[in-house]
């Protein structure tokens, strides 16, 4: 049963060490996404399954990762043994999933999955489901990021359209209702580039048909990209 879920996103940049040296444009996600993660700590959770977008649907994905691409010697991987972990690498969302746990110390089973950014919208929430019939109580990290189109340069008409859709993800998130999640416009997601969808998607299954308490802890777009930071906590 879904107790509890955190939304982060998950930008390389987050990670310290990628970027510029004293660009602190990043430190209010981070600090959001540790708020977040104290918040599912405080759930007391038996499983925690960090869910992103990868390049195939898995209930058990990759648990480690490299920053090499992005220019840091780091590797990173999710807390716990990882006997249930599939081989290979984990994707971006992973791995920026698995570095905030790292940092944040969390000490407990951990497991990773991932959705294709093709998957039909029926098997984002079949995964979801199966996930949380994986423990009696099982948090989400879901790693989802907004539209990469609200930057200056993006010409206006589109901008707006972007800026249209990462409002009613925030809206849909803050509600703590899934169907809300579930309601996100398909079309306007893939016209404005958010590749979150999917994994909310799941986000949305886990939860089947409960209300949960819910509070935006961060909604801005540094870079020009959709960040959004959110806790979901069962009632009760």
């Amino acid at each position: 049963m879904l107790i509890s879920a955190a939304v982060c996103p998950y930008p390389p940049l987050m990670v310290t060490g990628i970027g510029r040296p004293g660009d602190v444009r990043l430190d209010d996600v981070r600090a959001a996404c540790w708020s977040a993660l104290d918040d599912l700590r405080s759930a007391s959770p038996d499983l925690l399954v960090v869910v992103g977008p990868g390049e195939s649907t898995a209930d058990d994905a990759p648990r480690a990762g490299s920053f090499a691409p992005y220019g840091v010697d780091l590797t990173v991987g999710l807390p716990g043994p990882g006997d249930d972990g599939a081989s290979g690498t984990a994707p971006l969302s992973v791995a920026v999933g698995a570095w905030l746990l790292e940092r944040d110390g969390w000490d407990g089973d951990v497991v990773a999955a991932t959705v294709a950014t093709d998957a039909a919208d029926g098997d984002c929430v079949d995964l979801g489901q199966r996930l949380a019939s994986r423990a009696d109580r099982v948090a989400l990290l879901v790693m989802a990021d907004g539209s990469p189109l609200r930057a200056d340069t993006t010409p206006q008409a589109l901008r707006a359209r972007a800026r249209a859709y990462d409002a009613a993800l925030a809206a849909a998130l803050r509600d703590g209702d899934p169907q809300r999640l579930l309601d996100l416009d398909a079309a306007l997601a893939a016209e404005v580039g958010s590749p979150g969808r999917k994994a909310l998607r799941v986000l949305a299954g886990a939860a089947d048909d409960e209300l949960f308490d819910a509070e935006v802890l961060y909604e801005d777009a540094p870079y020009g990209v959709g960040y959004l930071v959110g806790v979901w906590e069962r009632h009760g």
